[in-house]
């Protein structure tokens, strides 16, 4: 039995409209494309990079020390940062002499942009935040700043897990 033109059409519009549908229930809540802007991840990711982003990881659980986060810039709405999380609510975070200790341990940071981190800081992070920086600390708007500061766990969009731009760079990020 044949079909007739409009049940044809109907059919691909139906599965045409069923396939965005799911593609925007993916970009909303499990996976989003992130694009880097600016040097403040460099050495670790540059400028124009781009990132396959884990939504839903920290709706299932919280940020470890060392996740690469996509945040809401407290200071710009509607902007994200990327940024690495480096103490968890209830640490106590000391920069001095431009070295970073959470909870009394020097951090070996292998990933960032020099040896020196800028800052005088010695606080406990509040229950419920993150206290984020970026790799390249001497080009980094980020916890150190008070417009900045603690980023509500909340307010943490994903985790960056590939980079899939540029190609010769693609990979896990870390």
């Amino acid at each position: 039995m044949k079909k007739s033109m409009g049940k044809i059409i109907w059919e691909y519009l139906k599965s045409f409209l069923l396939a965005i549908v799911i593609a925007l229930i993916i970009r909303t809540y499990l996976f989003q494309i992130t694009e880097v802007y600016g040097q403040s991840m460099y050495p670790t990711l540059n400028d124009r990079d781009r990132l396959f982003t884990n939504r839903i990881v920290y709706s299932i659980g919280s940020p470890n020390r060392g996740d690469i986060v996509i945040l809401n810039a407290p200071d710009r709405p509607g902007t994200y940062y990327v940024k690495r999380a480096i103490a968890l609510g209830g640490d106590r975070i000391k920069i001095k002499d431009g070295k970073v200790y959470v909870n009394g341990i020097e951090q070996k940071e292998p990933y960032i942009n020099g040896s020196y981190t800028e800052g005088d800081i010695d606080t406990i992070v509040p229950p419920g935040t993150v206290f984020v920086m970026g790799d390249n600390r001497e080009n980094s708007h980020d916890s150190r700043s008070a417009d900045v500061s603690f980023v509500p766990v909340d307010d943490i969009e994903g985790k960056a897990l590939f980079r899939i731009w540029p190609f010769n760079n693609l990979g896990k990020v870390n």
